[in-house]
């Protein structure tokens, strides 16, 4: 059977999955249960399978059994990577779906527990068909996405290495809640994802009666003014063809209304779209800042925390998915965005390092409206498991495909070397 039908035959099972996946989020880096569930999904399966050491990642690698695959050696076998990320968030969940999130203050608001029911559905497509894989394909079950950079442990571990040697490509998935219809995936050649900066500053003052405030050295009027002045930077000092989002989420001081508090408090996240704005931003932010402190007679501490880079998809591997979601589902499941996200992935690190792409999948609900369902991270988000089969199908096709057009190309290099092999003999 296709792919796409032996998916279909899953469906049930991994929306069991997925519904006991989101009824235990887990947050950070330590995910046991998420890492009992996956490890069950792979048990029975021809799969060599590796735990992180400082993290509950599960790396498992299938090892192709076609023609094509088994006449070569590790340094020639062609190998594909697959990722999922399996963390949920800090948000209490206010969906009221029947398998709501039993864990109080954490939920899959962002659908990372659809990522690892896919993926685990791939392991079992790719598996009844290790026959036909003319490489190996490696599945990345990653934890910590969410702000704890998963992948960098992930990478520094050897996952990109697993089999034996460097993988060729990298493919990546994540569902939305919102901004398609249902069941349209999404790609992008290029910057498909902002990268993610953060902002911690501390504005250093003195303490004193709200009544007196010449006696004291007032940090909120000076961290004020900043919140401000920091907008007003984006708009004077950057192009608006090249944006720059900067949002203070945390803004605190003080603990009653007539005393002046000691310190005032500020954090921010900052996303921009190219190296040169994040770099720019680095050297802006702090001079701004330290300047408006200076005015006032105060001192500032300002920590600017780099995190996760541009997502940058390559243009010949997207080419390569869009090929393969129009032969697997038709042109009409395929939408490319013209402009990128302002949203942020450690994917973007895997994609640093070898050639890939990232696509997105809409799992809004087939009832709802795609341009006012609530978006990812929201305690509302309600992702629709009827794309299941579908994401689990188009990670196995991938591999399948990837891994038979690599092995092609290098087949001519294999052979011409044969002959000169003898020869040398």
């Amino acid at each position: 059977m296709p792919i796409a039908a032996d998916a279909q035959e899953l469906q049930g099972d991994l929306a069991r999955l997925r519904h006991d996946l989101h009824r235990e989020p887990e947050i950070g880096l330590e995910l046991p249960r998420t890492q009992e569930k996956v490890l069950k999904a792979l048990d029975g399966l021809p799969f060599e399978i590796t735990l992180g050491k400082d993290t509950t990642s599960v790396t498992a690698v299938l090892r192709g059994g076609s023609p094509g695959a088994a006449g070569t050696t590790g340094a020639d076998r062609p190998a594909v990577l697959l990722r999922a990320d399996m963390d949920g968030l800090p948000v209490q969940e206010k969906t009221g779906v029947q398998y709501t999130s039993t864990i109080d203050g954490a939920m899959h608001a962002c659908g990372h527990d659809l990522h690892t029911s896919m993926l685990a559905g791939a392991a079992t497509l790719l598996a009844e068909r290790r026959d036909q894989l003319a490489g190996d394909v490696v599945l990345m079950f990653q934890p910590g996405e969410e702000g704890f950079d998963g992948a960098s442990y992930m990478i520094r571990e050897g996952v990109l290495d697993a089999p034996g040697r460097r993988v060729d490509a990298a493919y990546g998935m994540h569902v939305f809640s919102s901004l398609e219809p249902h069941g349209t995936f999404c790609t992008k050649p290029g910057v498909m994802l902002s990268s993610s900066d953060g902002l911690v500053v501390t504005v250093l003052g003195a303490g004193g009666h709200g009544s007196a405030p010449h006696s004291a050295k007032d940090p909120v009027t000076a961290a004020a003014e900043m919140v401000t002045a920091l907008q007003v930077m984006v708009t004077r000092q950057f192009n608006m063809f090249d944006p720059v989002v900067l949002s203070v989420g945390v803004l605190h001081a003080g603990t009653k209304r007539n005393v002046i508090p000691e310190t005032a408090r500020i954090e921010a996240t900052i996303r921009t779209f190219s190296e040169e704005s994040r770099q720019k931003m680095m050297d802006a932010v702090p001079r701004l800042l330290k300047g408006i402190a200076a005015a006032h007679g105060l001192d500032v501490d300002v920590d600017y925390q780099q995190e996760y880079p541009l997502t940058i998809t390559d243009e010949d591997e997207t080419h390569t998915a869009e090929n393969v979601i129009a032969g697997l589902f038709g042109e009409s499941r395929l939408a490319r965005w013209a402009t990128p996200l302002s949203g942020s992935e450690d994917f973007s690190r895997v994609l640093a390092e070898v050639p890939g792409t990232f696509i997105g999948l809409s799992a809004v609900p087939r009832d709802a409206d795609h341009a006012t369902s609530p978006f990812n991270h929201s305690p509302y988000a309600t992702f629709d498991d009827g794309v299941l089969a579908d994401g689990a199908a188009l990670y196995a096709e991938l591999a399948v495909s990837r891994l038979a057009t690599l092995s092609a190309a290098a087949s001519p290099a294999r052979a011409s070397a044969v002959p000169a092999a003898a020869s040398a003999s």
